[in-house]
């Protein structure tokens, strides 16, 4: 009996009203489509070892104009660090003010917000070397 292993998945919260948000969903699809694109050449591909370039593993891209979940935020802050706390929400000074402030009015989240929850890792704003290496790094075997 085959496991098949579930994709990693990168979310980005989006509001295509913003054209930071839509520069990043833009490099997200062209990340997707050629780790997509490496995956299917690599199945016909010589497998011997010293042609066995790493290379990103193909990944779902999740994209939602929602805010996220407290736990969904929790983690993001985690990722980004306690610093950027009132980079990613606005007005915010800690990560239980955070929690208020985003249940109070979702528009405080500032978007775009790109996460690997795979490899613990945001991006906030449209950074393009920083989502790149993201989209480049390798996760580590699980």
């Amino acid at each position: 009996m085959f496991r098949t292993k579930s994709l990693d998945v990168i979310t980005l919260f989006h509001k295509p009203s913003i054209s930071a948000s839509a520069r990043v969903y833009t490099l997200l699809k062209q990340g997707s489509a050629h780790a997509q694109e490496a995956a299917t050449e690599d199945q016909a591909a010589d497998h011997s070892p010293q042609n066995q370039a790493v290379k990103r593993e193909p990944f779902e891209l999740d994209v939602t104009e929602a805010a996220p979940t407290q736990d969904q935020l929790r983690s993001i802050l985690e990722y980004v660090g306690e610093h950027k706390i009132s980079d990613l929400v606005e007005g915010a000074t800690s990560v239980s003010d955070a929690v208020k402030k985003l249940a109070a009015n979702e528009g405080a989240f500032k978007r775009p917000v790109t996460v690997d929850w795979n490899q613990g890792r945001a991006v906030i704003g449209d950074d393009t070397s920083a989502i790149q290496k993201l989209l480049r790094e390798v996760p580590a075997p699980q």
